[in-house]
C-alpha cells in the first residue's frame, strides 16, 4: 500500500459517482492548502483496500471516511475532523463536533439517503484532472 502506511497521512473516502460528494471533495481540495489529505472513491481499487484494511464493509458507500493516523471517522465526525485543516471558514463547523453524535449523524444520515435524489449521480468515479492527480492515491 504504498504511501498509506504513513501514519500522518489523512485519507478522504467519497462516492465517487455522487455528485454532491464530488462537490465536497472540489471544496475541500480547493481549501487543503497544506495538502494535508489523500482522496479515493470507496468505489476504486484503493478504496476497497483501505475498507478491507480497516475491516469496514465493502458495498456501503453512504459515509464520508477519514482515515487519519490508523483512525477511522464516519459520517459528521470525519466532516468535523476533516474542517479543522481547511483554509477559510471551515473551521467555524469545529465546535460543532461537541452537538450529540446521534443529532449531527441524524442530519448526516437524512443527506447521505437522499443524495443522489436530490443532488444525482454520475455513470462512473470521478477522475482527477492532471493538476489534481498529486491529491488522489493512485
Amino acid at each position: 500500500m504504498n504511501n498509506l502506511n504513513n501514519n500522518s497521512s489523512k485519507i478522504i473516502l467519497f462516492d465517487g459517482v455522487c455528485n454532491f460528494c464530488n462537490y465536497w471533495v472540489n471544496f475541500i481540495i480547493d481549501r487543503d492548502r497544506q495538502n494535508n489529505f489523500k482522496l479515493a472513491a470507496l468505489q476504486s481499487e484503493k478504496g476497497i483496500e483501505l475498507l478491507k484494511k480497516f475491516n469496514l464493509p465493502e458495498d456501503d458507500f453512504d459515509s464520508f471516511i477519514l482515515i487519519s493516523q490508523n483512525r477511522v471517522y464516519k459520517k459528521s465526525a470525519a466532516a468535523f475532523e476533516i474542517a479543522k485543516y481547511l483554509y477559510g471558514w471551515p473551521i467555524i463547523l469545529t465546535p460543532l463536533r461537541f452537538l450529540p453524535k446521534l443529532f449531527t449523524d441524524l442530519i448526516y444520515d437524512l443527506i447521505a439517503k437522499n443524495r443522489y435524489k436530490f443532488f444525482g449521480k454520475k455513470e462512473s468515479c470521478r477522475i482527477p484532472t492532471p493538476e489534481e492527480r498529486s491529491k488522489f492515491l493512485a
